[in-house]
C-alpha cells in the first residue's frame, strides 16, 4: 500500500507530511494522501525504513475533514491522530506498531483542533460538542476518559494553555463582536477577564445583531442550518424582497455564533436588512462543521445538492414569508459567486437577480489541489466537470446579473470571467454587466474597491427586486 500510494499513472505524487518524531528520535509519524485524494495512510517508520500502518482510511469521495493531518507522539510512545473513520472528526491513539487502537472522543460532533499540554499529560481540544454553532475548549487525559469543558460562554474560543496548566489565554468572539483577548483560569465556569478592545467607540455604538440560527427543511429531508437577518431586527419595515448570501471557500462554516470570516458581508447584511430586505446565509451541503456526509455531498457535482439547498431556502421564504421568488436575490464571492452563476443559469425561476464576485466559471481551469478532490481529473471525469461548470449553462440566464472580478486575481483568474462574458455576448444575453477591478487580487485590499462593489450590489437588488425600485 505504501508504494502504491506514492504515484499514480498520471504522474501525480502522493502528499506526504511529517507529524513528528518520537522522543528517542528513532521513529517518525507520517501522513500520506494518495494522488487521487481517496486514501489516507497514517504510519510510523523507523530509521531503518520499517513501516507500521496505524490507519488506512479509504473514502469513495475524498478524505478530509477538520484537523485533517493532525497527529503526534505521546510520552508513552503511543501516537495520536484525528480521523473521520466513523464519519465525524475524532481523536484516536494507538501503539507505535498500530496495535491497541483507541477512539478517545465519540459523537455527532467534530474535533477541530488538538494540542498537548506542556507536561504532555492532557489534550487541549477545540470541538463542537456543545453545539455545532460553537467552538468550546476541553481538557482530556491522554489515556482517555471524560472530557472536562473549560469554556462555556457561547461563541468561538481559540485558547492556549499556560505552561503550568493553570490559565488560558483565550481569543474569543461572538457573532456580533470581533475577537478579543481574554484570560481565565483553566477550570469550568471560570470568569473571563477581557484584556483588549479592538473596535472604535463609533463602531460599538451601532446595534450589531446576533442573527437567529434556524433550520430550513431541504427537499431530501435534511435540515440546513441558516442565519436570518430580519428587517425588524434593524427597526425597518420589510420591503417584500429577500437576499441570500452564499459563503465561499468551499469547505467553510459560516452559520455560527462567533465572528464571521465574512465580517464585511455581515455588516453589509445589516445594510440590506435596514433597507427592508430579509437576509439568509446557509451552511449548504459541502460546508464544514457537520460531518463527512455533509462535507462530501457535492462530490462530482458542484452546483447540484449545494445549489438545491439555496433553492429550498427560496421555497421556504415563499412559504413562510410570502416572498415571491422573482424578488429573491443571490450573491457571493469565489465559490459563492460560482453558486450564484449556477443559480441564475440553471434555476432562474427561483431567483430575481444575482451578483457573482470572483466566480469560478469553468472548474477545468481551476487548481488541481481543490478540484482533484471533488471532481477527480478533467481527462478522467469529464461529466463531473461539465455538469459543475457554469459556462456550459450560460444560455439559461434570464435575470439581471452583476459579475465583478479583480484583474490581478491569482486564485480564480480573470480570464475565467472574460470567457464567460464572451459566451454571454455570443448568446445575445442582456441585463448583465462585468465590473473589472484593475488593481485587485482575489481578496480586495482597497476600501474604494469594496465600496464600489457593495454599491453595485445594492443598486442591482434595488432595481431588480423592488417594485417600484427604491
Amino acid at each position: 500500500h505504501w508504494i502504491n500510494l506514492l504515484e499514480d499513472d498520471s504522474g501525480h505524487h502522493a502528499r506526504i507530511g511529517l507529524l513528528g518524531w518520537n522522543d528517542a528520535g528513532a521513529m517518525a509519524l507520517v501522513s500520506v494522501t494518495s494522488p487521487d485524494f481517496k486514501t489516507h495512510l497514517v504510519a510510523t517508520i523507523d530509521t531503518a525504513g520499517t513501516l507500521h500502518q496505524i490507519e488506512r482510511l479509504r473514502d469513495s469521495a475524498w478524505v478530509g475533514g477538520p484537523c485533517f493531518g493532525c497527529g503526534g507522539w505521546l510520552p508513552s510512545g503511543r501516537v495520536w491522530w484525528v480521523s473521520e473513520a466513523d464519519g465525524w472528526a475524532h481523536l484516536y491513539t494507538a501503539a507505535a506498531d498500530g496495535s491497541d487502537r483507541r477512539q478517545l472522543t465519540h459523537g455527532t460532533w467534530e474535533v477541530n483542533q488538538v494540542d498537548l499540554s506542556a507536561d504532555r499529560r492532557t489534550f487541549i481540544l477545540h470541538t463542537s460538542k456543545a453545539s455545532p454553532f460553537e467552538r468550546q475548549v476541553y481538557r482530556l487525559s491522554v489515556d482517555g476518559g471524560e472530557m472536562e469543558q473549560l469554556t462555556t460562554r457561547p461563541g468561538g474560543h481559540d485558547a492556549v494553555l499556560s505552561p503550568d496548566g493553570k490559565m488560558l489565554a483565550d481569543v474569543f468572539s461572538t457573532a456580533n463582536r470581533p475577537p478579543e483577548l481574554f484570560i481565565e483560569a483553566a477550570r469550568p465556569d471560570a470568569p473571563m477577564t477581557q484584556l483588549t478592545t479592538s473596535p472604535t467607540a463609533e463602531w460599538l455604538s451601532f446595534h450589531w445583531i446576533d442573527p437567529e440560527i434556524i433550520r430550513i427543511p431541504a427537499s431530501d429531508g435534511a435540515q440546513v442550518p441558516a442565519q436570518i437577518f430580519r428587517p425588524q431586527d434593524l427597526g425597518a419595515k420589510p420591503n417584500g424582497a429577500a437576499v441570500i448570501f452564499v459563503h465561499g471557500a468551499g469547505y467553510l462554516q459560516n452559520v455560527d455564533r462567533w465572528w464571521s470570516y465574512y465580517y464585511r458581508e455581515y455588516m453589509f447584511d445589516h445594510y440590506l436588512a435596514a433597507h427592508g430586505y430579509t437576509v439568509l446565509m446557509l451552511d449548504y451541503r459541502g460546508s464544514a462543521g457537520y460531518g463527512r456526509d455533509w462535507r462530501t455531498a457535492i462530490y462530482r457535482h458542484m452546483g447540484g445538492r449545494d445549489l438545491q439547498d439555496q433553492v429550498d431556502a427560496v421555497k421556504w421564504l415563499q412559504r413562510e414569508m410570502g416572498i415571491s421568488p422573482d424578488r429573491v436575490g443571490i450573491w457571493g464571492g469565489s465559490y459563492g459567486g460560482f453558486i450564484t452563476l449556477m443559480a441564475l443559469f440553471t434555476e432562474p425561476k427561483w431567483f430575481g437577480a444575482g451578483a457573482a464576485l470572483r466566480a469560478v466559471t469553468d472548474w477545468a481551469h481551476y487548481n488541481h489541489g481543490y478540484t482533484g478532490e471533488i471532481l477527480n481529473l478533467p481527462q478522467n471525469d469529464s461529466v463531473a466537470y461539465r455538469q459543475s461548470s457554469p459556462i456550459y449553462y450560460a444560455e439559461g440566464l434570464e435575470d439581471p446579473l452583476l459579475i465583478a472580478h479583480g484583474v490581478q486575481d491569482h486564485n480564480v483568474e480573470f480570464q475565467d470571467v472574460v470567457r464567460l462574458a464572451q459566451r454571454l455576448i455570443e448568446l445575445g444575453k442582456t441585463g448583465w454587466e462585468l465590473a473589472p477591478y484593475p488593481v485587485e487580487d482575489h481578496d480586495f485590499q482597497r476600501p474604494s474597491s469594496w465600496t464600489d462593489e457593495y454599491r453595485r450590489i445594492a443598486e442591482l437588488f434595488d432595481l431588480a427586486l423592488l417594485k417600484p425600485a427604491r
